[in-house]
């Protein structure tokens, strides 16, 4: 009997039950000349620092283990934000770290809310690690609605509160005041993810200290032009960054990483002149989206949300693929209909993407 004969008639092991129903996170990978659907930086890092990285490799021992703590690393982003080392936890990707937060105080038994629409890896990850998800419903605007915000955290016993800032998909800032108003109320951890902040005018990182279960998540992937790397830290008071060593596993961020993130924070000045960059090409958008009479949401990311008036949609988007141009389709996202979210990208691509989008409207 061949070994494959005596497995055909088995049941596949299924997937655990509260799984069944999710779906992993998607985003079209197609081959086109402009690509701005997944929010990346549309230019490489300086010529410096991959000459710098290139260096440092070459004489890695890679016949050894990373440092475990990624102590260098850590104290290199905590030199750049004026905290303590031991308040930086750092990891594969911001949503490894979300991961490895909710592995540690979520899960079975424990409820996490977000507010909707926001980033769509709060929940997902929140699910996955089997913890309870209460979804609070935004203005008609998308501004955070304080009222719900009070009533969610009466009603359920909540372990991790979720806000972003600036809000994915919407572009949208919390105010300080919103934010201090949802410490005020939430009765367990408040997760500020500012995956996008340096575009934005204010950071939640002024209100951290160590008395409160206030954390802030970062990544490398956007203004510091290393999507490639994977790479994403936690600012928090110490005591909870401590706890996190319970679920990391051993050696989980590699020597590359390490090297690559602990180099980038040596040219601030470039990120800064890059986000001063893509801060101009988004208000020049905006403003030719109001002269072509779309909806959009005044952004302050890398990224801007809009609606077209005259076309569905999804029309428009397969129209701009025609036309070799890719942005992220949001319409069938829940209060997202016909919505699409254009990435910033070089001027030249910005350029070709505005020349696309009047063809089609026209």
């Amino acid at each position: 009997m061949f070994a494959a004969d005596r497995y055909r008639d088995r049941v596949r092991i299924p997937v655990r039950d509260d799984l069944r129903a999710l779906e992993g996170y998607h985003s079209p990978q197609v081959s086109v000349s402009v690509r701005l659907n997944t929010n990346e930086s549309p230019t490489p890092p300086p010529t410096a620092w991959q000459d710098a990285f290139a260096a440092e490799l070459s004489r890695l021992e890679w016949h050894r283990y990373p440092d475990r703590g990624a102590v260098a690393l850590r104290t290199a982003i905590a030199d750049l934000h004026g905290v303590d080392p031991s308040q930086i936890f750092v990891a594969n990707g911001s949503n490894e770290v979300l991961q490895t937060l909710m592995l540690t105080f979520a899960g079975p038994g424990r409820t996490v809310a977000t507010f909707e629409p926001t980033y769509q890896m709060h929940g997902q990850i929140a699910r996955v690690t089997g913890a309870t998800v209460v979804e609070g419903e935004r203005n008609d605007d998308f501004t955070l609605d304080l009222d719900v915000v009070r009533r969610i955290c009466a009603e359920s016993s909540l372990t991790i509160t979720f806000l972003c800032s600036p809000n994915n998909p919407t572009g949208l800032v919390e105010p300080e005041a919103n934010v201090r108003a949802v410490m005020d109320v939430a009765p367990g951890l408040v997760v500020v993810d500012e995956a996008y902040a340096q575009f934005a005018d204010w950071s939640a990182i002024s209100l951290l200290d160590e008395e409160t279960p206030l954390v802030i998540t970062r990544t490398f992937s956007k203004t510091w032009s290393m999507a490639g790397a994977r790479l994403g830290y936690l600012i928090g008071p110490s005591w909870l960054v401590a706890e996190l060593d319970k679920v990391t596993l051993p050696y989980h961020l590699d020597a590359a990483k390490q090297i690559a993130g602990r180099l980038a924070l040596r040219f601030v000045e470039d990120m800064e002149a890059r986000v001063q960059h893509i801060v101009s090409e988004r208000e020049r958008i905006q403003r030719a989206f109001a002269e072509l009479a779309l909806q959009y949401w005044t952004s302050s990311a890398n990224f801007i949300l809009f609606r077209p008036t005259s076309l569905p949609g999804r029309t428009v988007w397969q129209a701009l693929l025609d036309r070799d141009v890719l942005v992220r389709d949001c319409s069938g996202w829940p209060r997202l209909a016909d919505c699409l979210r254009v990435t910033i990208g070089t001027t030249e691509e910005n350029d070709v993407f505005l020349q696309a989008l009047g063809e089609v409207l026209r």
